[in-house]
């Protein structure tokens, strides 16, 4: 668990054609909880978030609302914005594409850099684009004529543009992902990037005229009759927003000298990132990213969450609702962090109220009350230990490693789930234990229950800073409540492995009076469908 390595981690950096979806909060929040847990640890981390705002779907949006595209994008940028504030986020970047001149700056050097190896060529091309995806599709690729993703018939595009030379990289591309020197996770994502490679991968258009993007773009170097395509300028970002124009210290810092280049992305956009962007590097000479980790959708009524499909949960109101912990406690563990979720507003109270009121709440606060009422508010001095205390204890010392374990292989739902072990045992224990039955006898005079007493309650204090800690990732304003109540301060870069050993609970520490975590809240009926909260 020791750290002191270095991660550059990232999210996708969505469109801002319409408001944040609950899709765009659950990569918010995995990849906060990942940037948070390499922090603990020590590494050198720096994450990046942003917004794609050179698209054609920005564009028409814009004239749909009968507004500029500069101020439609302005807009719903600060709404990305506002989300990731709302949600409690560390990101140390938010990076806009068409503001940001680095990013500009960093496209136009990756397309010189590939047009230098040759890759680079204009022919006049048909293709069925669909602007939601911002891509071509086969005619095969369609379903029943639709585009898969959006459901909306492709239009037919007759134009002349430049094309990127994808299919010189099958080979290497291929041995890469295979070889895992590109990590894609989950298994299945790897393995549809790799049959999708051996199928044999076709030349790419990678810009558009000028005409047809309304004027909107990067415009390609030393063609002004051409905008670079929406999706290299987009993944350009990764580098663009390090200062790659400039060859800046955070591009060496974070891109060249770093062994841990990590990209968190929904499934529809795997082919971009696992095949595409690193076809680009290869061509542009630059390095890779290390890991491509991919998770599903969140569904609603059995559909993608999607602003063009008009079912989009909004975030926003979710966490005015239920407050910022508790979404993102539902993002990271009841949403799978890999798989598609379908979303209910019945799930989510289940998870607020089972999990967070009744399983963790509640546990704090009885520790607290019992800490108050028995030991004058002090942290009591242990005696010896019972069979029960080992038993907690062991479970409480084989949870992090294994916690470790599943953040290092990005699975945050599994991390949680781990984690909440040490909440389900410690009430098992009150229950075990009964400590107002020890409090009675210790009334009555009896000095065995009362160093019995003392004993468990170190030990449910024990157990609750534990909890606290674990949580730092995840819950990060819940965690700093469970410890400032028990007295203790919140973990230090490179502190939670110390954090998180057994024992650490300071006998004679003052806590305070419990305060609610998550209040209880009624079961409001909302049909599967409804896209906000009453």
């Amino acid at each position: 668990m020791s750290g002191r390595d270095r991660y550059y981690i990232t999210t996708t950096i969505p469109y801002v054609n319409g408001k944040p979806h609950i899709g765009h909060a659950q990569e918010f929040a995995q990849t906060d909880a990942f940037g948070r847990y390499h922090r603990l640890r020590g590494d050198d981390t720096y994450v990046l978030t942003g917004t794609d705002e050179n698209a054609l779907k920005n564009v028409q949006a814009a004239e749909k609302e009968g507004v500029s595209t500069r101020e439609l994008v302005d807009r719903n940028a600060q709404r990305f914005r506002e989300l990731a504030e709302g949600l409690n986020l560390s990101f140390d970047q938010f990076i806009r594409t068409s503001v940001d001149p680095r990013h500009k700056a960093g496209a136009e050097k990756i397309w010189a850099a590939v047009a230098a190896s040759g890759d680079i060529y204009r022919k006049y091309y048909s293709g069925l684009y669909c602007v939601g995806c911002e891509r071509y599709y086969e005619a095969s690729e369609l379903t029943d004529g639709l585009c898969p993703e959006h459901e909306v018939a492709p239009e037919l595009i007759e134009e002349e543009n430049y094309f990127f030379r994808l299919s010189r990289y099958g080979d290497q591309l291929h041995e890469l992902i295979a070889s895992n020197q590109i990590l894609v996770l989950p298994e299945t994502r790897r393995n549809e990037a790799l049959s999708f490679i051996s199928r044999g991968l076709q030349d790419i258009s990678i810009s558009r005229s000028t005409e047809r993007a309304r004027n909107w773009g990067i415009p390609v170097p030393g063609d002004p009759s051409q905008v670079i395509y929406v999706w290299f300028d987009a993944l350009a970002n990764y580098l663009t927003a390090l200062d790659y124009a400039a060859d800046g210290e955070l591009y060496q810092k974070y891109w060249v000298d770093n062994p841990h280049r990590v990209h968190d992305l929904g499934k529809g956009v795997i082919r971009f990132h696992a095949i595409y962007w690193p076809a680009m590097l290869l061509s542009a000479g630059l390095a890779l990213p290390t890991v491509i980790f991919v998770h599903g959708y969140i569904n609603v009524a059995g559909t993608k969450v999607s602003k063009s499909l008009g079912n989009a949960i909004d975030p926003e109101k979710l966490v005015n609702e239920y407050g910022s912990e508790a979404v993102r406690y539902y993002l990271l563990r009841a949403a799978s962090a890999t798989a598609d979720h379908n979303f209910t507003y019945e799930a989510l109270e289940t998870r607020y109220n089972a999990d967070l009121a009744n399983d963790l709440g509640n546990l704090v606060n009885r520790t607290l009350s019992m800490l108050t009422r028995y030991r004058g508010g002090e942290v009591p001095a242990p005696g010896d230990q019972a069979e029960t205390e080992k038993a907690l204890q062991e479970t409480a010392e084989n949870i992090p490693p294994q916690v470790s374990q599943a953040l290092d292989d990005y699975n945050p739902q599994a991390a949680l789930d781990i984690s909440w072990q040490l909440v389900t045992r410690a009430n098992k224990y009150v229950e075990e234990t009964a400590p107002w039955q020890l409090a009675k006898q210790e009334h009555q005079g009896d000095s065995e229950a009362a160093e019995r007493l003392s004993t468990v309650l170190y030990t449910l204090g024990e157990s609750v800073r534990l909890i606290g800690v674990l949580l730092e990732p995840f819950l990060p304003e819940t965690a700093g409540k469970i410890l400032e109540q028990l007295g203790c301060a919140q973990s230090e870069p490179a502190g939670w492995a110390d954090a998180l050993t057994w024992g650490r609970s300071e006998p004679g520490t003052t806590v305070a009076a419990p305060e609610p975590l998550f209040p209880r809240r009624d079961v409001v009926p909302r049909t599967a469908g409804e896209a906000t909260p009453r």
